[in-house]
């Protein structure tokens, strides 16, 4: 072989690898949701101290879908670490009982990124939705013994806020929560 062949050899032997490496990498599957519930949360907060807030889930909340509803019994909370870019770490722990009496511990994680805008807009009680707050996103996982609703054991959720406000007199949150497929 010359050593212009030689060459040749290699750097098609290279562009060969390149191109399979693309295609090693692209997307092979693809993820779905279903719409599963809303929940509501009232809440109330209280920092610890500058990286983490308790927030105390109040009686009055509540889910609602096409598969399940009913009432959050307190007690609940959220521990809320401050991350050091800002960004809010959620660990949430819920009970629901549906309205047919079946009990499912709800417990999430989540990422919550705001703005200056979404603060203040926070401090003065106003209500922001899923557009108001830049990342607002839950992962929540179910633990029932009930067999009616023993489909949410095997289920990983994703959740979006819908709504949140944070007053003196006045605290929620809502999300729309979704199962992945």
């Amino acid at each position: 072989m010359t050593h212009i062949s030689v060459a040749f050899a290699r750097a098609f032997t290279v562009i060969v690898a390149l191109a399979g490496m693309g295609t090693a990498h692209a997307q092979t599957t693809q993820i779905s949701t279903d719409y599963l519930m809303t929940v509501h949360i009232p809440t109330e907060r209280k920092s610890v101290d500058n990286n983490t807030v308790i927030v105390n889930i109040l009686p009055g909340g509540w889910v609602k879908g096409p598969k399940i509803s009913g009432k959050i019994l307190p007690p609940g909370g959220d521990w809320i670490r401050v991350m050091p870019s800002g960004a809010l770490r959620l660990d949430v722990r819920l009970t629901i009982e549906t309205d047919d009496g079946a009990l499912i511990y709800m417990t999430y994680g989540g990422v919550v990124v705001t703005s200056k805008e979404a603060n203040d807009a926070l401090a003065r009680g106003e209500v922001l939705n899923d557009k108001g707050i830049p990342y607002f996103i839950t992962t929540p996982q179910f633990q029932t013994s009930s067999e009616k609703y023993g489909w949410l054991n095997k289920l990983q959720g994703v959740g979006k806020m819908a709504e949140y406000k944070r007053s003196k007199d006045d605290s929620y949150v809502n999300y729309d929560v979704f199962g992945l497929r």
